[in-house]
């Protein structure tokens, strides 16, 4: 048991999936996993255990942002032994040519700034998803009904932004879509020898405006949940 993990030793499995939100974590484990049980509620950020083709997977919700999920995951990899972290979550699109439903695979996040950036003080961090993994996932997208895209995406610690310019060179630089966690993700699996990855979602757009409805939110999830299971093992 840790401080904001309540499950006991041997309930968590090396193999991490990570939603943001603590019912997409319930629905996610329910929906791909078999024998689940529940192994963590503390604060009511959900978290789950069961198997996938035989293979023992936990999803556990990680919070919005990069200070909440960097909580769990320090603690997952310190007190828990995670070996594989995949955070599966939504996410804005930034490019014209990325649509609504579309699945993002992070090949890198850039970022302001993380909880992690105190450490590197004035060196400007690149932060990278396992090679083994995103090479795993983009495979795993072949032939899927979905569209797929590779590349960098951008880690925001503000949600409701007001940095017009500051978007306007994502979209310049070729940045595929917004989230809040990836960046952080990253740099702590390099910082303790874990591999990790994130499989997100299009939910909105910030060029055109568009976003998914609530209702359809968890509908349009299955290929990302399946993309990062497959990777896992492959």
């Amino acid at each position: 048991m840790s401080i904001h993990i309540g499950a006991k030793p041997g309930d968590i499995a090396e193999t991490v999936l990570l939603p943001g939100d603590p019912y997409r974590a319930k629905w996610a484990a329910e929906t791909f996993l078999n024998e689940v049980r529940l192994v963590n509620e503390v604060r009511g950020m959900l978290g789950f255990t069961g198997t996938w083709r035989g293979n023992p997977v936990t999803i556990q919700g990680s919070g919005m942002g990069m200070p909440s999920l960097s909580i769990y995951v320090n603690e997952l990899i310190r007190d828990y032994g995670a070996k594989t972290l995949i955070r599966i979550g939504s996410t804005g699109a930034m490019q014209e040519n990325v649509r609504l439903r579309n699945v993002v695979i992070a090949m890198t996040a850039t970022t302001v700034a993380t909880p992690s950036s105190s450490i590197f003080k004035e060196l400007s961090y690149a932060p990278c998803a396992d090679f083994a993994l995103l090479r795993a996932a983009a495979t795993a997208a072949e032939g899927r009904d979905v569209a797929t895209h590779v590349g960098g995406i951008y880690s925001s610690d503000t949600f409701y932004d007001e940095r017009p310019d500051l978007n306007e060179q994502m979209v310049r630089h070729g940045v595929l879509c917004v989230e809040m966690e990836t960046a952080e993700l990253y740099t702590l699996a390099a910082r303790h020898g874990v591999r990790a990855l994130s499989v997100l979602t299009v939910s909105d757009h910030l060029i055109t405006g568009e976003e998914l409805p609530s209702s359809e939110r968890e509908r349009s999830f299955g290929d990302m949940v399946e993309i990062a299971l497959e990777a896992a093992f492959s």
